[in-house]
């Protein structure tokens, strides 16, 4: 189980590392970065989260009640989040990256580390897993950065202008119109799409290496810390009451658990950038807690087999 977390994690750490060269040796221009970022937003990313949540096999999976555990833990901790605002000591935009960091996750580390702990069952839970999470923290974070983000506007047409518009929130709702009406993307489309996705993973990583900057790295030693105390300590045991509370136990559940003890993704970087947040904050973040699910995905992980043999 450990050597399929860490080969999970290995490439994000290395394309990050990747990332943080090219910057530093000035591989390509610095005009280059905020370009890839655009690219992302708004052409990777969608095709991404429309090619996976549209091709999603769902078969032989508990599907609503993992939906109902993911979302409620989800909703649950972004609330809580939201309450503890006040406490956290962070300024508004640093509270939308401890936000994202504590509540959203990298799909690519999941589906990874499913298929090689619960074989070929491991990828239909994590479809179901991406199907449910993805959507929910794509509009739970556009609210955040409407209400706290740099020129965000937290009037009921603003939010509604912003997830209307936000590219990534359509993309959710474009796969799931299509899961849901049974709809087969062509073969050219479905590997276009795919490619395209495929390849944010990779430009979102070396963006997020390239926005490290160590020589503030003291500032974000509380905010690194309270959203990676939220990510792999809270959010695990609110799944954890989720899944009891929906009778969710077995793979179902050791899949749900995964998902939601994922390190943040590299979108949270993409979406900070674009939407007004603490973009150099969660390049940090997510940098930090890669390196800290090498140790914190194995230890929830083992706890998940002690409960549900």
């Amino acid at each position: 189980m450990l050597i399929t977390l860490l080969q999970a994690l290995a490439p994000i750490a290395l394309l990050i590392a990747l990332g943080a060269g090219l910057r530093r040796r000035a591989v390509l221009s610095d005009a280059f970065w905020p370009q890839a970022e655009r690219l992302s937003y708004y052409v990777l990313l969608p095709a991404l989260f429309i090619h996976g949540l549209a091709s999603a096999r769902l078969d032989g999976v508990p599907v609503w009640p993992m939906v109902a555990a993911l979302v409620a833990s989800t909703v649950a901790v972004a609330l809580g989040l939201w309450a503890a605002r006040p406490h956290l000591a962070v300024s508004r935009p640093a509270f939308t990256s401890v936000f994202q960091g504590g509540v959203r996750f990298n799909n690519y580390v999941g589906v990874s580390a499913a298929a090689g702990l619960f074989g070929a069952q491991g990828v239909a839970l994590a479809a179901v897993a991406n199907a449910a999470i993805v959507p929910t923290v794509n509009i739970l974070c556009v609210l955040v950065f409407a209400r706290y983000g740099h020129g965000g506007d937290a009037s009921a047409r603003g939010i509604a202008r912003q997830l209307l518009a936000n590219p990534l929130v359509v993309a959710c709702a474009i796969g799931i119109g299509l899961q849901a009406g049974g709809v087969t993307l062509p073969t050219l489309l479905a590997h276009t799409l795919h490619t395209l996705g495929q390849a944010s993973l990779a430009i979102g990583l070396l963006c997020v290496g390239a926005a490290l900057d160590f020589s503030t790295a003291r500032r974000w030693l509380r905010p690194v810390g309270q959203a990676s105390l939220v990510k792999f300590l809270v959010m695990p045991l609110a799944t954890l009451a989720a899944c009891d509370a929906f009778g969710l136990h077995g793979a179902a559940a050791g899949a749900a658990l995964l998902f939601q003890s994922l390190p943040t993704a590299s979108s949270s970087y993409i979406m900070a950038r674009q939407l007004g947040g603490d973009a150099p904050l969660m390049a940090g973040i997510i940098a930090s807690q890669t390196v800290l699910a090498g140790l914190a995905l194995p230890a929830v992980m083992l706890a998940h087999a002690q409960l549900w043999p």
